[in-house]
C-alpha cells in the first residue's frame, strides 16, 4: 500500500504531536498546520522529507482554503486543533463566545469544505474529527465548549453519511482528559461573585487544584488508537478514548434512553391519526 498523505490540525502539541509522530514514525507523509511553524522545528529536522509545516489560523477561512489548494492529494484530514474557555456562560465575554466557537466548530467546518471537493473526486479519503467527551456530554463552566463540540458531532455524523457513497471515510474521536498540561492550556473566565461558591466555582477550584494530577489520558496510546482505527476497512462512526470518558458517557446515555423510554407514551399522544412521521433513515 502506497504511504498515505494526512493533514493535522493543531499539530504542535499535545494529542496533535503524538498523531503526528505516530503517523511519521508508520511511514506516511504529514502537513501539520500550526500557528507557530517554529514549534515544530526539532521534527522537520528529524523527518526533513516526510514532514511539512504549514502555518494556518484554522480560524481564518482563506488561510484554510490556500492550504488546501497547496495539497489535494491528502488522503486523511484531523481535526484536532481546540481549546477551552472555563467558567459561567454569563462571565464569558462575546470575543470568548466568538472564539469558542470559531476555533472548536466554524474552523474544522471550513477545513472539512476545504479538502472534501478533492477527495470526492478521486472517491477516497478520510476524516478524522477530534471532539471531546464534551461532545456527547455537559459539565457546568464549559457551555460554549459544549455548544461548538456538541456541534461538531452532529456536523460530522450528518456529513459522514452524505459522503459515504463517495468512499470518504468519517471517524469521530472523543477523548476524555489528556496528560498533556491540560490545567496550563485551559483559559478562564474574570470569575463574578455570583458564581464563586456556586457549583461554577467549585468546579473552577477542583481543575486548578487537581485537573493535572487526574488526568489520565496518555497522548501516545491515544495516537497509537486512533490511528490504528483509521486504518481499519470499516471504522466505527465513534470511537471513545479514556476510561473517565466512557465511564461518563455511560452514565449519561443510561440516564438519557431511561428518560426516553419514560415520555413514549407522551411522545405517541400528540400524533395525528394515521400519520407515522417523518425518519430519514
Amino acid at each position: 500500500m502506497r504511504g498515505q498523505k494526512w493533514f493535522i490540525t493543531g499539530a504542535s502539541g499535545g494529542l496533535g504531536l503524538a498523531l503526528t509522530e505516530r503517523v511519521l514514525a508508520e511511514g506516511h507523509r504529514v502537513v501539520a498546520a500550526v500557528r507557530r511553524v517554529a514549534a515544530l522545528q526539532s521534527l522537520k529536522d528529524a523527518w526533513p522529507d516526510a514532514l511539512e509545516v504549514e502555518s494556518v489560523d484554522v480560524t481564518r477561512a482563506e488561510q484554510v482554503q490556500a492550504a488546501a489548494a497547496r495539497h489535494p492529494d491528502v488522503d486523511v484530514v484531523v481535526n484536532n486543533a481546540g481549546g477551552a474557555v472555563i467558567g459561567a456562560m454569563e462571565e464569558m465575554s462575546e470575543a470568548d463566545i466568538e472564539q469558542q466557537i470559531a476555533l472548536n466548530l466554524l474552523a474544522p467546518i471550513h477545513v472539512t469544505r476545504a479538502f472534501l471537493g478533492p477527495m470526492r473526486a478521486r472517491k477516497h479519503g478520510t476524516f478524522i474529527h477530534v471532539t471531546s467527551v464534551g461532545g456527547r456530554a455537559a459539565f457546568p463552566s464549559g457551555a460554549l465548549y459544549h455548544a461548538a463540540k456538541y456541534g461538531l458531532e452532529g456536523f460530522a455524523e450528518a456529513v459522514s453519511q452524505e459522503v459515504a457513497e463517495f468512499g470518504i471515510r468519517t471517524l469521530i474521536v472523543e477523548p476524555g482528559s489528556i496528560k498533556t498540561g491540560f490545567v496550563a492550556n485551559i483559559r478562564w473566565t474574570e470569575e463574578l461573585a455570583d458564581y464563586k461558591d456556586g457549583v461554577v466555582g467549585k468546579l473552577r477550584q477542583q481543575i486548578k487544584e487537581v485537573g493535572d494530577e487526574y488526568a489520565s489520558g496518555d497522548p501516545v496510546k491515544m495516537a497509537a488508537a486512533i490511528y490504528a482505527i483509521s486504518q481499519l476497512a470499516e471504522p466505527p462512526l465513534r470511537t471513545v478514548l479514556g476510561g473517565d470518558a466512557y465511564a461518563v458517557l455511560e452514565a449519561s446515555y443510561s440516564r438519557s434512553l431511561a428518560a426516553l423510554q419514560a415520555q413514549k407514551d407522551l411522545a405517541s399522544s400528540v400524533m395525528l391519526e394515521g400519520k407515522a412521521g417523518f425518519n430519514p433513515q
